[in-house]
């Protein structure tokens, strides 16, 4: 039973009769079990191995900071609180669990009620926080330490389940003492027996003699959150029966064997180690990035590599140039420098939306392809968001590098691994590791590229939020599209950057389009409000609009810009009204595309993007005019995004770019990471950084070089037409649905600081880049802006977004994570009155984003013999699969192709579905077909989905809605 017949090595040696009965881990299935003392090895072997081999430098360089024995101590102390993490189970209120276990334990003297007399009690003693208790008790008792002293130690394993335990529950566990020791005579028997175990622990790992040293350690919170998470992460790899398995059936190896085969099993891949690339910035882009021969490196990019090399110590640095500039390029080879100066082990790369996320990882890719790194070197990648398992450059990864649960690409059914299996896939350079693929260690990967989202979730009280923190403590963070973040998210962003700069992550933010303000908060949330003369430094960020801009802070010290040149090359873009009037739009690009050439049309509502379409289509036929907005299922919407990119991308990349006029009716998604040109712009008025954005697609590149000779002789010269607002009115009024999506003081903002443009027609164009940090600096300036009769209508529309801002930003700190406190100070009740999980999914969206839970269906197809299939029209895949018309049996889970082809059908319904009494009744509705074939783990693509059967007219209504579906135009929504 308890293993005494291997030979008595590590803790076993150390221990005798009752604490070895001890029991840790059972499974009820097999009754197989695990005695506490070998679970407490496993542990702090694990512990061990991801020091060694796992965890990026930086982290261990920051737990290191806080110790007096520097990495030695900080290694030490990872082991032997991953040793003891799982004391609290050698209590009466957690042993009681299982009687036949619990019966040894009586036999050799550790008397104990049962499970049922103890009844409800035993929640009040779970086994991370009676452990806490326990390690804090004995550090007091029997080395000296106090109460205060002990907390930030012992938090690491109290939190190890997820959630720092809080004062109350802590002193709700004082009143029970007889839950972490019976009454009576065995009660001695109990504490020495704990008391056994963790005198061992300490010799065994090494901490015994360095107790007295850390007792007048202060720990910084954010060394208690990596400690905790460690803790987590190393129990969870110890507890998995496939890599440990259960007495009786492994009793006979000793612990080292264990772990050598387990960690040989698990195969993590270790940390990116990066070196500073030698050369200058032409050569280091030269190597990265494939430049074309003759390409010269941009001066933004030349300056972000020679920042990230000459700050005093890495830290926050901010990209501000024009679309275009190869924002994207700069913050990867900064990134590159600054993992090499701090040891961070890999990248993050964080993006507004999963449609930017999924154009950002096949880059992401073919960057660490070009990295150097020794033969055999293997990287974990990850693409984080929810719909991840649906992408083919991910699946594909999964295919190649899986472990322990792996995606077969083919049938796309998971499969479990055992250490002993032979059919595991060959290691890839780059993995897609599936261990790392849980919901809760997905982002320990060493490079991810997935939504804000997921950093976000930092800064949200929530389980295992420890465990998000390891993961970008240890990373280079990329933050794209900045602008793109409204206040409600602003307030997650700004103490997420608080907690980075305190990790001391490297942090690269990207905007085209930042407000001098935002810039100011950015960079002092990251490095803390200064004061006194370094204020002034801080003064001068908020002041600067040159531009392109480059700033750069280290925590704790002042900032410092780069202004560099823009490259050689800028756009003259004449500004014009249009009246907002379809019929009026029609003649207009009639008159404009005579000679042929590309427009784009973005409007601010899908609503208004259809029925504009419609007017065209009329107009133009619809071969010349191409739909693209966000209620698309997930696999159009992706090949809307590649067609644009194939007809109106780069000359050097884009096939088919229309030789006669060809019209893109775009909602926002136009204006987001898609390197689209186009010939002439017609925009509804939006704030005045977004119109930016859609600028930056028109005129691009050079089609024929400086005077444009490839573009239609009459758009030779760039263009935007601005609509959705009636000119006309005294103060110009946009249209409801541009209002209800950005606000009438955004709107009027941005009308007052393009009026010099609008009026001055062709003799004041806005030069790009030139004037976007001024016009931008301008639209979100405190001083009031605008002519004089326009006073009324702007204070009124001022002070409701002053309300709408205060709003966001009092019900995003509901659950906002509080800042570091001072050092010293335990991390109890660190996520206290939090959300629970936060998961990556619409609901869990809602916490860090200002939006209405969404509600999200698949789409598939109702036959008229009643049977279900994957809609008609899809094409096949990259395979020559048919995916079109696949049967969806309902008595059984429908074949692993169709499943995931039907999941990949996935549509998010637009906002009148997010009311709640609508979203109820749709609920309802939708679930009246509720195959309960499709909810077995088997069916993991459809189990708990919501099943859309549009009829063979692809149509259907909904909570009274009218609902048509087509593959051109998307989904089209009317009252029923």
């Amino acid at each position: 039973m308890t293993g005494e017949g291997a030979a008595r090595t590590g803790l076993h040696a150390r221990l005798c009769g009752p604490a070895l009965t001890v029991w840790a881990k059972h499974d009820r299935d097999f009754d197989g079990w695990l005695p506490l003392w070998r679970h407490m090895e496993d542990s702090a072997a694990v512990a061990g191995r991801l020091w060694d081999e796992w965890l990026p430098l930086s982290v261990r360089m920051l737990i290191a900071g806080a110790l007096p024995g520097g990495e030695s101590d900080a290694r030490r102390l990872v082991v032997w609180l991953a040793g003891v993490h799982d004391i609290g189970k050698a209590t009466p209120a957690f042993a009681c669990q299982v009687e036949q276990l619990a019966q040894v334990m009586r036999a050799h003297g550790l008397e104990m009620r049962s499970r049922q007399a103890m009844g409800a009690d035993r929640r009040l003693a779970p086994h991370g926080l009676a452990g806490q208790v326990l390690l804090g008790e004995w550090l007091e008792e029997r080395h000296g330490w106090t109460v205060k002293q002990t907390g930030q130690f012992t938090v690491a394993v109290g939190g190890h389940h997820g959630v720092p335990p809080e004062h109350g529950q802590i002193q709700a566990l004082d009143h029970h003492p007889d839950l972490l020791r019976t009454h009576g005579p065995s009660r001695t028997l109990w504490q020495r027996v704990q008391e056994e175990l963790l005198e061992a622990c300490a010799q065994e790992f090494g901490a015994r003699e360095r107790l007295a040293a850390w007792r007048t350690v202060q720990l910084p919170q954010p060394v208690q959150v990596l400690l905790s998470a460690l803790v987590i992460v190393a129990d969870w790899i110890a507890s998995n029966p496939d890599l440990f398995p259960y007495f009786p059936e492994d009793v006979s190896r000793t612990g080292t064997e264990r772990v050598v085969a387990a960690w040989r099993g698990l195969d993590l891949p270790g940390p990116w180690r990066a070196e500073e690339p030698a050369g200058d910035a032409q050569e280091l882009f030269a190597n990265r990035f494939d430049l074309p021969p003759g390409a010269k490196v941009r001066p933004v990019q030349e300056t972000a590599v020679e920042l990230a090399r000459s700050m005093p110590e890495p830290g926050l640095m901010v990209i501000e140039a024009p679309m275009g500039e190869g924002k994207t390029e700069a913050a990867l080879a900064a990134a590159e420098v600054l993992a090499a100066r701090s040891g961070a082990g890999g990248v993050f790369f964080a993006l507004p939306t999963m449609a930017t996320g999924n154009a950002m990882f096949p880059r992401l890719l073919d960057w660490l392809d070009r990295l150097p790194a020794p033969e055999g070197t293997r990287h974990s990648v990850l693409l984080a968001h929810s719909k991840a398992a649906l992408n083919d450059d991910f699946v594909d990864l999964m295919g190649k590098g899986g472990r322990v649960a792996a995606i077969d690409v083919d049938s796309a059914e998971e499969r479990e691994w055992r250490p002993s299996s032979q059919s595991r896939s060959a290691a890839a350079e780059l993995v897609a590791h599936a261990w790392l693929r849980g919901r809760k260690k997905a982002m320990l990967s060493s490079f991810v590229a997935g939504t804000v989202d997921q950093l976000l979730f930092a800064g949200l009280k929530s389980r295992h939020l420890a465990l998000r923190h390891l993961a970008v403590a240890g990373k280079v963070i990329v933050i794209d599209e900045a602008h793109a973040y409204d206040t409600y998210m602003g307030v997650y962003l700004e103490r997420v950057l608080s907690w980075l700069g305190a990790y001391r992550v490297p942090v690269v933010v990207l905007s085209a389009t930042l407000p001098a303000g935002r810039r100011r908060e950015l960079v002092e949330a990251y490095a803390g409000k200064a004061t006194g003369k370094a204020a002034a430094s801080f003064d001068a960020v908020s002041r600067a609009g040159d531009y392109p801009l480059l700033t750069a802070v280290a925590p704790g010290c002042v900032p410092v810009m780069r202004r560099p040149a823009a490259s050689a090359r800028g756009t003259d873009v004449e500004l014009e009204r249009l009246e907002d009037d379809l019929e009026v739009l029609a003649d207009r690009l009639k008159a404009e595309l005579d000679g042929g050439g590309c427009v784009l049309v973005v409007r601010n509502t899908v609503r208004r993007v259809l029925e504009a379409a419609a007017v065209l289509r009329q107009r133009f036929g619809d071969a010349h005019v191409t739909v693209a907005h966000s209620c698309f299922v997930d696999v159009d919407r992706a090949a809307k995004d590649a067609g644009l990119l194939k007809r109106f991308g780069p000359p050097s990349k884009a096939e088919d770019r229309p030789q006669t006029a060809h019209i893109v009716v775009a909602s926002q998604v136009a204006e987001q990471s898609l390197d689209v040109d186009f010939d002439l712009l017609v925009t509804d008025l939006a704030p005045v950084d977004l119109l930016l954005q859609r600028m930056g697609r028109l005129h691009r590149h050079l089609r024929g070089g400086e005077e444009q000779t490839g573009r239609p002789e009459r758009l030779r010269q760039a263009r935007c037409l601005v609509t959705g607002v009636d000119w006309d009115a005294p103060v110009p009024a946009p249209v409801p649905g541009s209002v209800a999506v950005y606000g009438a003081y955004a709107l009027l903002r941005s009308a007052a600081a393009l009026l010099p443009h609008l009026d001055g027609g062709a003799e004041h164009p806005v030069r790009l880049p030139r004037d976007i940090s001024p016009l931008v600096q301008r639209a979100y300036g405190d001083k009031p802006d605008g002519p004089a009769a326009w006073a009324q209508a702007l204070e009124s529309a001022r002070t409701r977004y002053e309300e709408h801002r205060a709003d966001q930003a009092e019900r995003a700190s509901t659950f906002r994570l509080d800042a570091a406190a001072r050092p010293g100070r335990p991390l109890f009740g660190w996520v206290a009155a939090g959300v629970g999980d936060a998961d990556d999914t619409p609901a869990g969206k809602a916490q860090v984003r200002d939006s209405r839970e969404s509600l999200e269906v698949v789409v598939v197809q109702r036959r008229a013999d009643g049977t279900l299939a994957t809609v008609p029209w899809l094409e096949p895949d990259r395979k020559g699969r048919a995916l079109a018309g696949l049967d969806l049996p309902t008595d059984q889970v429908p074949a692993a192709l169709a499943a995931r082809t039907a999941a990949s059908c996935g549509l998010r319904l637009p906002i009148q579905f997010s009311y709640a009494d609508v979203m109820d009744q749709a609920i309802d509705e939708l679930e009246e077909l509720h195959l309960r074939a499709w909810q077995v783990k088997d069916s993991h693509w459809l189990a708990g989905q919501l099943i859309l059967p549009l009829d063979e007219d692809c149509q259907t209504q909904l909570a009274g809605f009218a609902l048509r579906y087509s593959k051109s135009d998307g989904l089209e929504v009317t009252r029923a």
